[in-house]
């Protein structure tokens, strides 16, 4: 799949920005206000001088009404340490599902790019793939396609034992977006639970597809597990294939009530929506985008 975006859709990328529940101090300057107070732009407070501080932020008119020595504070402007993990599991392989996650992985990191936010991808199913970090500035779009374009579906899906890997690496704090299906054996709670006690704010792209939701055959089906290769043949009736629908149903209502209890954003992106409709609308009332 060659990844390319419209010029004119990303002059619209440019004119968002990822919004993030919690403030982090950031390494680099960029175009968002952290908590550290700096020798930004934007002025903040006054805090009392004392031995030591640099005295070229003492504010003199202020010196001069009260008497007393006062520093000027700043908020300084840095970036958001974004960290991307799409899912590369075996069940991500539908061409229609994968494409699409690699599309969203693409945008939110252009994005964030034109805002200098530092972004990282992070592939990953039952372990974490290799990191890689395409720098910052726009520019380094087409860094991003490559990276994304060698992407690979293989092995079964863990996000317990994934995130358990990214927490051993000792990242700092910020935004992470989890691209997935969530179609994990074990369930995904505890995973993005182990993201959400590391501080992080966390968010979760939900990637279905028809064929996920839907028993697309009636009769006699072999049904064929894509991560572990089990196969089961079962005669498939109108019930049973309405039934299918209102469990897989059930379980997607579940990951969304999930994340709303613990504070986790929550987006669901079909693979058969328009790619733009998803970024520009559906990520903008998820309050991901604005």
């Amino acid at each position: 799949m060659a990844l390319r975006f419209e010029d004119d859709f990303l002059k619209k990328l440019e004119y968002l920005h990822v919004v993030s529940k919690r403030a982090f101090a950031g390494q680099s300057r960029a175009d968002r206000l952290a908590p550290k107070r700096g020798t930004g732009l934007e002025f903040a407070d006054h805090r009392g001088y004392t031995p030591g501080d640099d005295f070229r932020h003492i504010d003199w008119k202020a010196y001069k009404r009260l008497n007393r020595l006062l520093l000027r504070l700043f908020d300084e402007e840095q970036d958001l340490p974004i960290y991307l993990l799409v899912d590369t599991s075996k069940s991500m392989a539908q061409p229609e599902k994968f494409e699409q996650a690699l599309r969203i992985a693409a945008a939110l990191c252009y994005i964030g790019l034109s805002h200098l936010d530092r972004v990282t991808l992070i592939p990953f199913s039952a372990k974490l793939g290799d990191e890689a970090s395409p720098g910052t500035g726009k520019g380094r779009i087409f860094r991003v396609f490559e990276m994304l374009e060698k992407f690979k579906t293989e092995g079964p899906t863990n996000l317990r034992a994934a995130f358990s890997e990214f927490a051993a690496r000792g990242h700092r704090r910020g935004l992470v977006a989890v691209i997935s299906d969530f179609l994990d054996e074990d369930g995904c709670e505890v995973g993005l639970k182990i993201l959400r006690t590391l501080g992080h704010d966390v968010f979760a792209v939900h990637l279905v597809s028809e064929t996920d939701r839907e028993a697309s055959s009636f009769g006699d089906v072999r049904f064929v597990d894509a991560e572990t290769g089990e196969r089961r043949d079962i005669e498939v009736t109108p019930r049973l294939a309405a039934a299918y629908h209102a469990a897989w149903q059930a379980h997607t209502d579940a990951i969304e009530q999930f994340c709303g209890r613990y504070d986790i954003g929550y987006v669901r992106a079909d693979a058969e929506r328009p790619f733009e409709e998803i970024i520009l609308q559906a990520f903008r009332q998820g309050r991901f985008l604005a």
